[in-house]
């Protein structure tokens, strides 16, 4: 197939595919979102982890060449055995991303996730690796996936919740805010109004699509480069460079919305399978 497989437990880690696919538009994606089982930010370690493996073995027996795992949750839980047991280069989200936010913080850096990325400390050990004086305060946000999903991502109630989380981040002096989770990146025109002008938010895809980009080139599994657009929702089987397939394990219309959104793509076509 040749193609990066990207998954997530939902609609968010189509952020990290626009991302890819404007890094890379000649490469072919395979999208599974496992939205039967959504939200992973809830759920334990060993469930999470279990899901993980699942999703991508059945990325692998697609055939792809690479994988990103653009869940925060399973990059906290999971990836570091994942990484070492998988056939192909596999790349998460918190690291790429705890780069960038060490790179860009004035020395507070405040990060919000689910509720599993949280108790992993997953960030804030990436963060003080990479800058050992950081100030890090972490804060648990499980409203947000399910009002992104219910497609509330710019809405009253919305910006409620995001004063209430970030009330005591903010009232810590935190200078950059990372978005520890692939859905949170939806509710960037909310959060970056309750956080204000002097709040840099961090959002991990741009980050991943450079390191999957070197990755590649390093590992001769770069396709032959190019300048054409991606060719919208063709599959990648059909050798079409910047092909996308979006497998999922249940949608509804709320899926279709967001996804066309976030991709920019007017139709979307969706793959219904079964991950067990």
């Amino acid at each position: 197939m040749d193609a990066i497989g990207v998954f997530d437990s939902g609609v968010g880690g189509l952020t990290v595919v626009a991302a890819l696919r404007r890094r890379l538009p000649r490469e072919a994606i395979l999208y599974l979102g496992d939205t039967a089982r959504l939200p992973y930010g809830t759920k334990s370690p060993a469930t999470v982890t279990h899901y993980t493996r699942r999703n991508v073995s059945f990325l692998e027996s697609r055939g792809v060449k690479a994988v990103v795992v653009a869940c925060n949750t399973a990059s906290a839980l999971a990836l570091p055995d994942l990484a070492l047991a998988a056939p192909v280069p596999v790349w998460g989200v918190v690291e790429p991303g705890a780069e960038r936010a060490a790179a860009a913080s004035g020395g507070r850096v405040g990060v919000i996730a689910t509720e599993a990325t949280v108790r992993s400390d997953a960030y804030p050990r990436a963060l003080r690796r990479l800058r050992p004086g950081l100030q890090i305060a972490s804060r648990a946000c499980p409203l947000f996936v399910p009002l992104v999903e219910e497609g509330w991502h710019d809405d009253p109630v919305t910006e409620q919740v995001a004063r209430r989380y970030l009330a005591p981040l903010l009232a810590g002096g935190i200078d950059t805010l990372v978005l520890g989770c692939t859905h949170y990146p939806l509710l960037a025109p909310v959060l970056a109004r309750v956080a204000g002008p002097g709040v840099r938010l961090v959002d991990s895809a741009e980050a991943v699509a450079e390191a999957v980009a070197k990755g590649l080139a390093e590992r001769g599994l770069a396709h032959a480069a190019g300048s054409g657009r991606p060719s919208g929702d063709g599959a990648p089987g059909d050798g079409a460079p910047g092909a996308l397939r979006v497998c999922v394990t249940d949608a509804g219309e709320g899926f279709q919305t967001l996804a066309r959104r976030i991709l920019g793509a007017p139709e979307l076509c969706l793959e219904w399978v079964e991950v067990v």
